[in-house]
This record gives structure tokens, C-alpha cells and sequence, in this order.
């Protein structure tokens, strides 16, 4: 497979995409703010009065389960359904899916309710996706990456979507193709958040008319270079985690051709 990174980053500033979020109260203005740096269009509507217009009308639709309640759980379904009548991509976050019960039952719950385009996540969570014992710690994940590669593609399979495992070394599979991708700094995980924010970036390049495989592999490699980046920065002048976050930002803005030679992935 041939991936011209930058020309699929280029559709972003053409198109503007509209990027529906229901999301998690801990990252919403981070995921707008993300979306928007990158070249789309956030909007954060939540209520089930509204959600499956909002849905229809948007590029894409991020569905993040970080933060949930009777009204959000209806709100997801309602746009979920409504995005998968209209061909609208659909990326689901299934953030700390395994922690309780109520959690996981609502996480199937949507998915047998929902098509997912992409589910992207930690191993944690995916291990709960393919009814594994998991070490999760609420939404982080306690796992190892070992067969990470093996998972993906067998949970491909089995929801029939593009599947994203995040990670020290992030993967992505379709069930046919599988990649690894090794752009990131440590730092990231000292930021609340670049999970989710991950997912407004893949939701940004589905949007933008990139097939769910592309947006997947785009979406996490700009938050692994632009992490790789913003380290960079901050590191010159010592600078706390507080201003690596806002350099964070500043990379996502600042994307080049260049930028973009920086990406290291593996074909399994």
C-alpha cells in the first residue's frame, strides 16, 4: 500500500470537514480545539433531541463513551444510526469500556446498535472488545502489546471495521492489511486526553473523504509526530508538561510536507 501522507492531510484544507463529537466532559473542549487546529470543524452537540440531524449533516461522527449518561447513551444512538443510513464514517472510542459493568454493558449495547467505521483504542480496552481478561485501570490501559497485530485483524473480522490498538507502538488492521506505527513521544501520556483527542484527528481525515484504514493510520500518526515534535520544542528550554500540551497544539496547526517524511510504518 502506497500512502501519500501529506496529499490525504491536503483534502483536510480543502474540505473543512465537519466533525460531530459526542464526547466525554474531561476532553470535549481539548477534541475541538484538536479538530480545529488540524483544518476541520468541531461541533460538541449531545442532546438526543438533535444529535441524529446533527449526525446527517456532519463529515463524520466521533463517539467517545468516557463520561456517560442516560442521555448521552440515547444521543449516540440516535446519531449513530442516523450516520449509518447516510453513509456518514463513524469512529468509536471505547474509553475504559472494561471498568465497570454498567460500562460495558452499554459499550455492546451501541455497538450491536451501531456500525462503527473505526474503533480505535487501548489494549485494554480492546481485550474487553474480544472478551479477554484485562488488566484496565479505569481508562488507562495496564496491558502489554504483545499479539497486538494478531488482535486488531481478528477484531477487524469480527465487527467487520477498521480497528486501531494505541500504544508504545500503535497498530491498525482492516482484517486484510495490518500496520505498525512507531512515531510517538512518553509525554503523550502525561496529557489527559490524546487518546481522545486522537480519535477527533482520525475523525478529521474520515471526513476529509479518506477511506477508514487511511484515517486511522493518518490520525495516529499525526499525534505521534506532532507529540515527537512538540517534545522537541518544549525540551529546548526545559518547559513543564503544561506547555508541551500548547506546543501539542501548535504542531497540529503547523503540519508540513515535511512534517510528514517523519512517519515510521511497518507493513506485518
Amino acid at each position: 500500500m502506497t500512502l501519500n501522507l501529506f496529499q490525504h492531510y491536503s483534502k483536510i484544507q480543502e474540505i473543512h470537514p465537519l466533525v460531530h463529537h459526542i464526547t466525554n466532559t474531561v476532553t470535549i473542549n481539548d477534541c475541538a480545539n484538536a479538530t480545529l487546529a488540524l483544518g476541520g470543524r468541531p461541533v460538541m452537540a449531545d442532546s438526543p433531541k438533535e444529535t441524529a440531524e446533527m449526525a446527517k449533516n456532519a463529515s463524520s461522527l466521533v463517539i467517545n463513551i468516557g463520561t456517560l449518561t442516560e442521555d448521552a447513551i440515547l444521543a449516540m444512538k440516535e446519531a449513530g444510526r442516523s450516520a449509518n443510513h447516510h453513509g456518514v464514517p463513524v469512529i468509536f472510542d471505547p474509553v475504559g469500556i472494561g471498568a465497570t459493568a454498567f460500562r460495558k454493558e452499554t459499550g455492546f449495547d451501541l455497538l450491536d446498535a451501531i456500525h462503527p467505521s473505526i474503533i480505535c483504542g487501548n489494549m485494554s480496552e480492546m481485550k474487553t472488545l474480544a472478551g479477554l481478561e484485562s488488566k484496565s485501570r479505569g481508562v488507562d490501559s495496564g496491558d502489554s502489546m504483545d499479539d497486538a497485530d494478531r488482535l486488531a485483524k481478528e477484531l477487524a473480522k469480527k465487527y467487520e471495521t477498521v480497528m486501531a490498538i494505541t500504544g508504545p507502538i500503535d497498530v491498525v488492521s482492516d482484517g486484510e492489511r495490518t500496520v505498525k506505527l512507531k512515531n510517538g513521544h512518553e509525554r503523550l501520556a502525561d496529557v489527559t486526553g490524546t487518546g481522545c483527542m486522537t480519535n477527533s484527528l482520525i475523525a478529521t481525515y474520515a471526513g476529509a473523504g479518506n477511506t477508514p484504514f487511511e484515517s486511522a493510520i493518518l490520525g495516529i500518526l499525526t499525534m505521534g509526530i506532532c507529540g515527537e515534535k512538540a517534545n522537541e520544542w518544549s525540551s529546548k528550554v526545559n518547559e513543564g508538561i503544561g506547555t508541551f500540551k500548547v506546543r501539542l497544539f501548535d504542531a497540529f496547526s503547523l503540519l508540513s510536507e515535511e512534517d510528514f517524511s517523519r512517519s515510521v510504518i511497518e507493513y506485518v
